[in-house]
């Protein structure tokens, strides 16, 4: 009697544990981060000559420091067109991750923070589906001739765009999860 009791007892075990899986046998889409090794923002003025900021960390998150370059000079008062490009360079070839950045505008922004005394500007070029700003292209002012100026790129996943000040390009509200976050060092001539 024993016997069939706990065999009883398994069985019902066994069943329970079969009703309590998915019959939907598809498997759940993640929707992984994207490595980002490289941000590069290139700005072209009307006449004279492009001006591109690099940071580049090829071991991701491995012990190396991202390298920062600048190619070109900014000259003083000067209107820009500025493209951010953002790669995964481990991908051969190299992975745009921009291209999904914009695909999905709607839950994404790149925000743009000057950290020093500059008045250089920048201005949203682009917006999503619901006319909030993107930031992949901006309008960038160089301002005065200063040294030692901070300009700090943040790619943002999922920002609450209409929080107040965000669709300007304050970050303080936006929340969200942060992407990929580098900052620039430059003087304007």
């Amino acid at each position: 009697m024993k016997t069939i009791k706990y065999l009883f007892l398994s069985v019902l075990s066994l069943s329970a544990l079969v009703s309590c899986s998915s019959d939907d046998d598809t498997p759940e889409v993640v929707n992984e981060e994207e490595l980002i090794t490289t941000v590069r923002l290139e700005l072209t003025p009307a006449t004279g000559e492009v001006v591109v900021f690099q940071s580049q960390d090829l071991d991701g998150d491995g012990p190396d420091a991202p390298i920062y370059t600048m190619e070109g000079d900014l000259v003083a008062n000067t209107d820009y067109v500025g493209a951010v490009q953002f790669l995964n360079e481990l991908e051969n070839p190299a992975e745009d991750i921009t291209l999904e950045v914009l695909e999905e505008g709607d839950d994404h922004q790149v925000f743009y923070t000057f950290t020093s005394a500059t008045d250089s500007s920048f201005t949203y070029n682009d917006v999503d589906s619901d006319g909030n700003p993107i930031g992949v292209s901006t309008l960038f002012n160089s301002g005065a001739a200063s040294t030692g100026n901070t300009l700090v790129v943040t790619l943002r996943h999922e920002p609450s765009k209409s929080a107040d000040g965000v669709s300007a390009g304050d970050i303080t509200n936006a929340g969200g999860a942060t992407d990929a976050e580098v900052t620039f060092t430059y003087d304007v001539n």
